[in-house]
């Protein structure tokens, strides 16, 4: 393992416009006010510019449409801009659409990370190779697979068993990483993190789903009998987390980011109907609206993380369980005022 100390400068966001991404351009801009921002993202349905707008410091960001499988303008932005520092959200992600489209999920996971590698490569690497440079890369926990209750949580060396196509096209992303790390000397680092809630997810995902089922007095959807468990991080706990791992974690290593917040989804959804009624206590109460659905196939059963890795970096949640949740069904409740 080899210790550094990356100060990134300028730096290449890929899936900017999504859920994760855009909360770590406004969590890096405001942080570290000699930085800027090259954003790329294709904007499709999961991803919109207006997540990008009423940014701080908006002079250092550069917003770019376009595909990350686009090797020739992958490689123009890299050259344009003097990038240093590639972090990598873009990612089809929705477990449901990789059941019934697996080929978007090989395309842009697999296909979309080999390009973004291999013109980082290219220009790193070359004639003059650079030592300033670091490619990060998100990840997530379903590449490991399903835990048994008494299980315990993945640690960064488990051994990957993904169980859909999305998390299947994950680890492939995962793998191609690592290897352009041993082959290559390429400056890498991974984090795989747990389910994110928080402003900004796309509406189709789980919390925002039950939010929304309660603003619109609809039946929220629950599979199976509501028992998977999940550990739940708050979305800019986890971008903090990657802030530091492309600062001060090392080179070809992977850091697992948890919020040590296990909980089964029929209980999440009964701590958000408590809130909406909270929230909107005209729909009270919205529990009434909970309805079970047949399990989707392939269903994983509980992922949980060991994230003592990553606090070695001093890192640590700021962000309750409960705390994020008020802050979220908060967020959702204002978006649907405006």
């Amino acid at each position: 393992m080899t210790e550094t100390t990356h100060t990134p400068h300028r730096v290449l966001v890929t899936g900017s416009a999504g859920f994760i991404g855009t909360s770590f351009v406004h969590r890096a801009l405001d942080d570290d006010r000699e930085l800027s921002i090259v954003s790329l993202d294709a904007l499709t349905y999961a991803g919109t510019r207006a997540n990008l707008e009423g940014m701080p410091h908006a002079a250092r960001h550069t917003f770019v449409e376009g595909d990350i499988c686009d090797a020739a303008l992958v490689a123009k932005l890299l050259r344009a801009h003097d990038i240093d520092t590639v972090v990598h959200f873009a990612a089809e992600s929705h477990v449901d659409r990789s059941i019934t489209g697996p080929s978007a999920f090989v395309q842009t996971n697999v296909v979309g990370t080999f390009t973004l590698l291999e013109e980082a490569r290219q220009h790193w690497l070359g004639a003059v190779k650079r030592s300033d440079v670091r490619f990060h890369h998100i990840s997530t926990d379903e590449v490991f697979g399903s835990l048994g209750r008494h299980d315990p949580p993945f640690h960064e060396t488990t051994r990957y068993s993904p169980n859909s196509p999305y998390s299947a096209s994950k680890a492939s992303s995962d793998h191609l990483v690592r290897a352009y790390f041993h082959t290559y000397g390429l400056p890498v680092s991974i984090t795989n993190c747990s389910n994110n809630y928080g402003p900004y997810q796309h509406d189709e995902k789980f919390i925002p789903t039950v939010i929304r089922s309660c603003l619109a007095g609809k039946a929220i959807p629950v599979y199976g009998d509501g028992s998977n468990i999940r550990d739940w991080l708050y979305v800019d706990d986890h971008v903090r987390a990657i802030l530091d791992v492309v600062r001060h974690g090392e080179l070809g290593e992977t850091y697992n980011v948890g919020g040590d917040n296990e909980c089964a989804n029929l209980d999440i959804v009964r701590q958000l109907c408590a809130l909406m009624d909270e929230a909107s206590p005209s729909g009270a109460p919205h529990a009434r609206l909970i309805t079970f659905v047949t399990d989707r196939p392939g269903h994983d059963w509980r992922y949980a993380v060991d994230a003592s890795k990553i606090r070695t970096l001093g890192w640590a949640p700021r962000e309750t369980f409960e705390s994020g949740l008020r802050k979220t069904v908060a967020w959702y409740v204002a978006k649907r005022a405006t």
